[in-house]
Order: C-alpha cells, then sequence, then structure tokens
C-alpha cells in the first residue's frame, strides 16, 4: 500500500472513531474506493493503536487525576 493510502486511512480512521457509526466500516469502502487490499491484523492494530495514543494524548490530564485518585482512595 502506497504511504498516502495509509495516510488517507488513518485521517479516516481518526475522523469516523468517535462517530456513532462504525470506523472500521469506513475504512472497508475506503480501501475499496482506493482499490487497496486488505493489509493484514498487523496494519488494522497499528491503526486503532495509533487512535489509542491520540486518545491518550488527548485526555492524559484527565486520565492522570483518575488514576490519583483511585490510589489515593486506595490508601485510605
Amino acid at each position: 500500500m502506497m504511504i498516502i493510502q495509509s495516510i488517507i486511512l488513518g485521517i479516516v480512521q481518526g475522523l469516523t472513531e468517535f462517530l456513532p457509526v462504525s470506523s472500521s466500516g469506513h475504512l472497508v469502502i475506503f480501501k475499496s474506493y482506493l482499490g487497496t487490499d486488505t493489509q493484514g491484523i498487523i496494519w488494522e492494530i497499528s491503526l486503532h493503536f495509533g487512535t489509542l495514543l491520540a486518545i491518550i494524548g488527548v485526555f492524559f490530564k484527565d486520565i492522570f487525576e483518575i488514576l490519583r485518585g483511585v490510589c489515593l482512595s486506595c490508601k485510605k
């Protein structure tokens, strides 16, 4: 798969991940539209792992505060 196609599919994944529709379905449609074949499970996992890293990056402060609160409540 060309790098440009991977970037386009990554953008589609990022934009549709938080919509109340299937982001995976959009990826299948865009793969078909771009004329690419399935790249395998590692490629799919990489896309979802990128989404996970983006979520952690955006919500890092909130996640840290929640974990800190849990740890402090466990000490009591």
